[in-house]
């Protein structure tokens, strides 16, 4: 049987996030001679909305852009998928209430409870309540999708605990990393990123890379540096203006500010993966952790709370350490990976991402799309 693979999202393109993950995979399906096609904002009228505004209004844009793909996307993609021929099977990544394999990326209530004070979090932000009111829609009794994918065996338990009337069988395939751009890198291409951050040669750098400072752990890993030795500096890549100047107004407050640098998000975090000796992400929810494999795919040890990927990928006096978000707790394990065998760790960390790569989960992904469509024939 032919087959034909459509994506939804909404926008697909090189990057990270959700629609990095649908264009990775748009590649390796194209390179197998699998016709693919996209629904996107543009596809479903939607390319009017801002992507961003400024100041208090940027959430204003996020939220438009999410409730029309969700409402008026929807009703567009049903009718296209109305009239599929047996051979089509659509893979839903984000918003849209439609299409035969849906791929959770995160789960709202989940994220909410693990940060506490959830009734709170969930009402000051009305977007929320909207998603809220479409998962328990997508994930109740009501059958949309045939197939639900899950990025890793613990969201896959908290998806049926967070929902249990889901009446659609569930599977678990995990986002992938490029090992090719993602890599140990040499001494020297080392040495000049750090020269160029202007980094100490004798430091012992700590990562932490994300856009949400808060859910990601930030604010106890500052505390942390406080109980670590002075060579120990904290690089932090990415998060909004107004996070970073949070984030540093926490340093300060906690006297850690001259051993802290900040840098805005970028779209490839690799060289910042070259110039560190660990990352840290002590985050309190991750459907997956894209950064986790990104790092251990560049021979990054890892330290990270039990969350996402890395519950099934670090371990501990290996390939990093798992942490609670306790600062003591963080501060213990970054003392344990900086006292391994430094060749060992980064050669074990680059091992465990190397089944990982975005070809073994496209396969795994035309082996769903294949049964899903072998279903519509009948």
């Amino acid at each position: 049987m032919s087959l034909r693979i459509r994506q939804v999202a909404p926008q697909i393109g090189p990057g990270s996030g959700v629609g990095g993950v649908a264009y990775a995979l748009e590649q390796e399906f194209a390179a197998r001679g699998v016709a693919t096609e996209r629904f996107t904002l543009r596809e479903c009228g939607g390319s009017w909305l801002p992507d961003a505004l400024p100041g208090p209004l940027r959430y204003a844009a996020v939220a438009a852009r999410v409730i029309w793909f969700s409402t008026v996307g929807t009703a567009r993609l049903r009718r296209i998928i109305r009239d599929d021929p047996s051979d089509t099977v659509t893979i839903t990544h984000n918003d849209a209430l439609a299409g035969d394999i849906y791929v959770n990326h995160g789960l709202l209530t989940a994220a909410m409870r693990a940060r506490g004070d959830f009734r709170r979090r969930m009402l000051r932000n009305p977007l929320h309540v909207v998603t809220h009111l479409r998962d328990r829609h997508r994930y109740g009794s009501t059958v949309i999708h045939r197939r639900i994918v899950n990025l890793c065996s613990t969201e896959d338990r908290l998806l049926r605990a967070e929902f249990p009337r889901l009446a659609v069988p569930t599977t678990v395939i995990g986002n992938g990393v490029d090992l090719q751009h993602f890599r140990p890198a040499t001494a020297a291409r080392r040495s000049a990123i750090r020269a160029e951050l202007g980094v100490p040669a004798d430091a012992f750098v700590v990562l932490f890379v994300g856009h949400e400072h808060g859910r990601k752990g930030l604010r106890p890993l500052l505390r942390a540096l406080t109980e670590l030795p002075a060579d120990v500096r904290l690089l932090v890549v990415g998060g909004s203006r107004q996070e970073r100047a949070a984030s540093r107004a926490a340093a300060r407050e906690a006297s850690v500010l001259d051993r802290c640098m900040f840098q805005p998000a970028v779209d490839d975090p690799a060289p910042f993966f070259a110039a560190a000796d660990v990352l840290a992400q002590p985050s309190a929810y991750e459907s997956w952790g894209l950064v986790v494999t990104e790092a251990l795919a560049s021979g990054l040890p890892v330290v990270a709370t039990p969350v996402g990927a890395a519950a099934e990928l670090v371990r501990d006096g290996r390939t990093g350490a798992l942490s609670t978000d306790q600062p003591s707790a963080i501060a213990a394990a970054i003392t344990t990976v900086r006292n391994l065998p430094v060749a060992q760790t980064r050669s074990a960390a680059r091992e465990s991402a190397q089944s990982l790569g975005w070809g073994a989960v496209a396969a795994d992904y035309l082996r769903l799309a294949r049964e899903v469509a072998g279903e519509r024939a009948r």
